[in-house]
């Protein structure tokens, strides 16, 4: 089965990365900056594999002043895209909140200093007067200047990991409402001319008009309750297009239309529903069998384990048919198919429209994983 589009739950990489600058730069980083401060105090040193483990803690806890800055107050200010008001608040809040959480900090562990080194290091953070506190000196100028950096990216990689997921959703919004009305554009249409149709038979007594009513039936409930799935087995897709097909073949029994699926009952793949559908819609609407029997509407599809490919061709209107394709060009139907491919198949697609010799050719290829 093929994997849910990417925009169904939020990417995990930003906490990864969170998680990831405070292990690496606080635990690691830090902690090696706040050892050689208090080996500067006491030399000689014996040495040790990370000696003095509780300032791993000690550089966690005096580092939690970053939180409310790269949770709240560059993503709210990014959100309104105040730049100038950013830079300056960020400013004033890392030069005095580095000072006085260290401070904090340091009364907390002074009590729990049993070597003299670290009594001595606590010792130099807690005796800060309110003056230096308050003051423009700034003693962790380089820490400061690294908080800034590293949870700088963190900020800006969840904001824009954030944005890219609500962009994504709201397409995804933006594509159901399509299908939805690209589901109401197809009802009337197959009520209408199919009930006209089935008029028409029952009229003249034909034996047919059982099997349409039949074919209508299968039809629209496909349309009404099994397309309202996000995916569905593509044997279920031929399906529909073979009782579309069908139905038309009726329809226009004096012109060649023909559906032909290769590999489909084998194919253990999900399609988004009613997606090769504004292609087949496309060549009804505009085919020249409407007014000749001398016309022909032809598809085919092909599954293979790694790839799906359909192509569909009929013969075009006589009359203006660079306006014909213009209409194809920009229908609500292919703008349609265009956006739901880039979502469900980003750079794994290829759709080509070509006008040739009279005939109208649609030819999609999508390179998929069962």
């Amino acid at each position: 089965m093929q994997p849910a589009p990417p925009a169904d739950r939020p990417s995990r990489f930003p906490l990864l990365f969170e998680l990831l600058i405070w292990g690496l730069y606080v635990g690691l980083y830090k902690y090696a900056q706040y050892l050689d401060d208090a080996t500067l105090l006491h030399q000689p040193m014996q040495p040790a594999n990370f000696p003095f483990p509780q300032l791993i803690l000690f550089a966690l806890l005096a580092t939690a002043y970053v939180l409310p800055y790269y949770r709240w107050l560059v993503p709210r200010l990014l959100r309104q895209r105040r730049y100038a008001l950013l830079a300056g608040s960020a400013l004033v809040y890392l030069w005095w909140g580095i000072k006085l959480n260290t401070w904090a900090v340091a009364l907390l562990f002074r009590p729990l200093a049993v070597p003299p080194l670290l009594a001595d290091f606590y010792q130099r953070f807690a005796a800060l007067t309110p003056a230096q506190l308050l003051g423009l000196q700034n003693p962790q100028l380089g820490l400061l200047l690294t908080d800034f950096l590293a949870f700088g990216c963190v900020a800006f990689v969840r904001v824009a990991f954030e944005q890219e997921y609500r962009r994504r959703h709201l397409e995804r919004d933006h594509l159901a409402l399509q299908l939805e009305q690209l589901k109401s554009q197809l009802q009337p249409h197959f009520l209408f001319n199919t009930l006209n149709s089935i008029y028409g038979l029952s009229l003249a007594g034909s034996p047919e008009t059982p099997r349409f009513i039949l074919l209508l039936s299968e039809l629209m409930r496909y349309v009404l309750y099994d397309s309202g799935r996000e995916r569905i087995a593509l044997a279920e897709e031929v399906t529909f297009l073979e009782n579309y097909f069908e139905m038309e073949q009726r329809k226009y029994a004096g012109a060649s239309i023909t559906f032909t699926a290769t590999g489909t009952a084998d194919a253990a793949l999900q399609v988004p529903p009613l997606l090769l559908l504004p292609l087949v819609e496309n060549s009804f609407k505009h085919g020249r069998h409407h007014y000749s029997d001398h016309a022909s509407v032809a598809a085919t599809l092909t599954a293979t384990p790694s790839q799906l490919h359909f192509v569909i061709e009929n013969d075009m209107l006589p009359e203006a048919p660079a306006a014909v394709g213009a209409r194809r060009s920009g229908g609500i139907g292919l703008v349609n198919i265009r956006q739901r491919l880039n979502l469900y198949y980003p750079n794994t697609h290829v759709l080509v429209l070509s006008e040739r010799d009279g005939r109208y050719r649609a030819e999609l290829t999508l390179n998929v994983s069962s």
